[in-house]
């Protein structure tokens, strides 16, 4: 069997090889390039903080056995799909998930203690974290509106937990010596259409003024704002749009964070990234899978996934793009969910990588552009599985078909026992 797997590896590379692709160097730049793992999907955004409904116009849909209940719980299911994952990886957190002993903690006076577990653990795992203040599942957040409220108490309550947020990423980036990814997605919005749109985003930029105001250091925090364009109960506004996203990010120095559920269903972002690269020095790229609106379906190894790692590589922008998940589904086993979606994102990046890049730009430069697509379309039928597997087998983990048996006993073994 193993001779057979050489053997298959070996006559992939020379089909790469015949288009000068360089096999080895795909491989080694893959398994450094790292994802952040969104721990929400674990246990459908539920997080440790009470027991009260998911707000902020998203919905978890689905009751598959097995969720995680506890920190404990969240932190070995996610070693689980580690285990299963070739390449490097950070976990990304919502505030809701903070872990520590005693009395609960309001969500403004979350402070680094409160992740110091979070933050040992990923330490000996030699991870990274990212951080996200929560601004929705709170009663302060009923009615739709946190950072941009009317009222300046419920705006001073939401701003001082995103200025917590901050100095909670930036002792975990000190302490993991990687900055952390702070990702502000302010799900503030009207179900109808609102009388005083200016009046609004006014409050959100200044709220977000006040927010920002500490200086922390980018070796430690790396902060990032992100649109949206509706969300359920939000279908007729959302205070902060795209458009109100590029112009603060721009003005402020922020990075911002493309979603790929968050535009128009006919839009991808994959077109929006060479062009925002030309004006902002990093982005954040939330990754998902919406289907006729941001559902959050697993990542599939679509097309438009794959448009999204092939203009991050063709644009020489992997050290300049930080890559997050952001999808929760409890329909099906949740380890499997990241398992899937993390490999899925993995294998895009792969097969953007093995891309003959150097003659598609000929061909391009040259108005060739038959040649172009024909050579476009031959790229579709190259042996990407079988340098897949052997990334798997290099970086130890399953390879394709090897994984799945693995899961099921742990959802034998663990999950099942959940009740």
């Amino acid at each position: 069997m193993k001779n057979c797997e050489q053997n298959a590896f070996a006559l992939a590379c020379e089909r790469y090889a015949a288009l000068n692709v360089d096999v080895e160097k795909a491989l080694a730049t893959a398994a450094t390039v790292p994802i952040s793992l969104q721990c929400w999907q674990g246990d459908d955004v539920a997080g440790f903080e009470s027991k009260g409904s998911l707000s902020g116009g998203i919905a978890a849909t689905g009751n598959y056995p097995g969720k995680a209940r506890t920190a404990d719980e969240l932190r070995a299911d996610l070693e689980q799909a580690l285990a299963l994952l070739p390449g490097r990886h950070r976990v990304s957190l919502h505030a809701i998930y903070a872990d520590y002993e005693g009395p609960g903690v309001p969500r403004d006076e979350l402070a680094p203690e409160h992740f110091q577990n979070w933050i040992d653990w990923a330490r000996a795992r030699g991870l990274g974290l990212d951080f996200n203040p929560t601004c929705f599942s709170h009663p302060l957040a009923a009615d739709g509106l946190t950072l941009a409220h009317p009222d300046a108490a419920t705006r001073a309550f939401w701003i001082r937990h995103c200025q917590g947020s901050r100095r909670i990423a930036a002792a975990m980036g000190r302490a993991l010596g990687t900055p952390a990814v702070t990702n502000f997605w302010i799900p503030d919005g009207s179900k109808d259409t609102p009388a005083d749109r200016y009046g609004s985003r006014e409050r959100l930029v200044q709220s977000l003024d006040e927010v920002f105001a500490e200086k922390i250091s980018p070796a430690e925090n790396l902060d990032a704002v992100e649109s949206k364009l509706f969300g359920i109960g939000l279908e007729s506004y959302t205070v902060g749009s795209h458009e109100f996203y590029m112009g603060y990010a721009l003005s402020r120095g922020k990075l911002l964070c493309l979603d790929s559920g968050h535009f128009h269903p006919t839009e991808t972002i994959s077109d929006k990234i060479s062009a925002a690269l030309l004006f902002f020095p990093e982005l954040l790229l939330h990754v998902s899978r919406g289907v006729r609106w941001d559902s959050d379906h697993v990542v599939a190894l679509n097309d438009d996934l794959q448009a999204l790692l092939q203009e991050v590589v063709r644009g020489g922008a992997l050290d300049r793009v930080h890559l997050g998940l952001d999808y929760f589904d409890a329909s099906i086993n949740r380890v499997a969910a990241w398992v899937i979606g993390t490999r899925n994102v993995r294998k895009a990046l792969l097969a953007a990588l093995l891309e003959p890049r150097d003659a598609m730009r000929r061909l391009e430069a040259d108005g060739d552009l038959t040649g172009r697509l024909a050579l476009m379309e031959e790229c579709k039928t190259l042996p990407l599985g079988e340098i897949w597997n052997e990334f798997c087998r290099r970086q130890e983990v399953p390879a394709d078909g090897a994984w799945m048996p693995i899961l099921r006993r742990y959802e034998t073994q663990v999950l099942a026992a959940r009740r």
